[in-house]
């Protein structure tokens, strides 16, 4: 399919996925001057006037990027569409006051309103989606494109393997599809494409960069780490996600004997400040972790991703 005018010209076909507390406007706005989308949560810019400020911030900076003879891709902020984010109607205010040009929609559909606003100037809104169920309702609801969470994705990640659920989803839907689960390189970027999406979605590979809002043993966590080291569960949050073994070992729990959360629990409205505490010191990460041996800065990163997707296709012929 042909990609929405703000996807097209991107260096890679990336979406770099907005994770809790990591994606800053630093890490977003090195994303995007590498030429492949950025994002961050909402949630992530913290007291009155944060967000506004974050979002003046990077669109100077990205402005400034461009006036200088840089390429920089668009950038996307994510809403967590969840009734205890008593944050939400304020936040899609601020973001359409500055025109974000994509939004990543999660938990459940958009609201009629950040739709009809964010197309009214051209911006498009992504859903995340787990299950068929799940986006039907999203292209119900209007949006641009589904963000498909495969099995192996950081954070909150579905079940299903990637061919499995991309190709039940072709069956219905001809739009944007960008896949999520385990992608951390250039190979697995095209493989993503050649299944069947339009982009490749990657969160971990960018929390052990230099730019990420990450300490230093959350990104050592990583380089030392494999997919054997990856506990899916849903007590942190309500919502079953992958993390860091070592992080919940930390936090003095059994990762081979957790119990499960109360869904109806959830509780987004803090940002992760009370009843999402855990987020801050139980690490989400993504089964491709043990391809992942340094911390570069996100420029060298994308540099190596490009030789990767490339040879890729030499080895290919395509």
């Amino acid at each position: 399919m042909s990609l929405p005018t703000v996807l097209q010209n991107l260096r890679l076909p990336v979406i770099c996925a907005p994770m809790f507390i990591v994606s800053s406007p630093a890490l977003v706005a090195a994303q995007c001057k590498s030429g492949i989308v950025g994002s961050f949560p909402a949630l992530n810019a913290r007291g009155d006037g944060a967000l506004d400020a974050w979002l003046t911030t990077l669109k100077a900076d990205l402005a400034a990027d461009k006036a200088a003879g840089g390429n920089p891709a668009p950038f996307a902020v994510n809403q967590i569409v969840h009734a205890s984010n008593t944050r939400l109607a304020e936040d899609i205010n601020v973001c359409l006051q500055h025109e974000v040009p994509i939004f990543i929609t999660s938990l459940q559909a958009p609201p009629k309103e950040l739709v009809d606003g964010a197309h009214a100037y051209g911006g498009i809104i992504l859903h995340d989606v787990i299950n068929v169920r799940h986006a039907q309702k999203a292209i119900e609801a209007g949006v641009d494109g589904l963000i498909v969470v495969a099995a192996g994705a950081g954070g909150h990640a579905g079940r299903l393997s990637p061919f499995a659920l991309v190709g039940e989803i072709r069956k219905f839907y001809k739009g944007l599809i960008v896949l999520s689960g385990a992608i951390t390189q250039g190979d697995a970027i095209l493989a993503a494409q050649a299944m069947g999406a339009d982009l490749a979605y990657m969160g971990t590979r960018f929390i052990a960069t230099v730019e990420a809002n990450a300490s230093a043993a959350y990104k050592e966590g990583i380089i030392k780490a494999t997919a054997n080291d990856v506990i899916y569960t849903n007590l942190f949050t309500g919502v079953h996600g992958n993390y860091l073994r070592s992080s919940i070992e930390a936090a003095g729990l059994n990762p081979d004997d957790l119990p499960e959360a109360d869904k109806t629990k959830m509780n987004f409205g803090s940002g992760g400040d009370s009843a999402a505490k855990a987020w801050k010191d139980i690490w989400g990460v993504g089964q491709g972790i043990g391809l992942i041996d340094n911390a570069p800065t996100t420029a060298a990163l994308v540099d190596a991703l490009e030789f990767e997707y490339q040879a890729a296709r030499a080895r290919l012929s395509l």
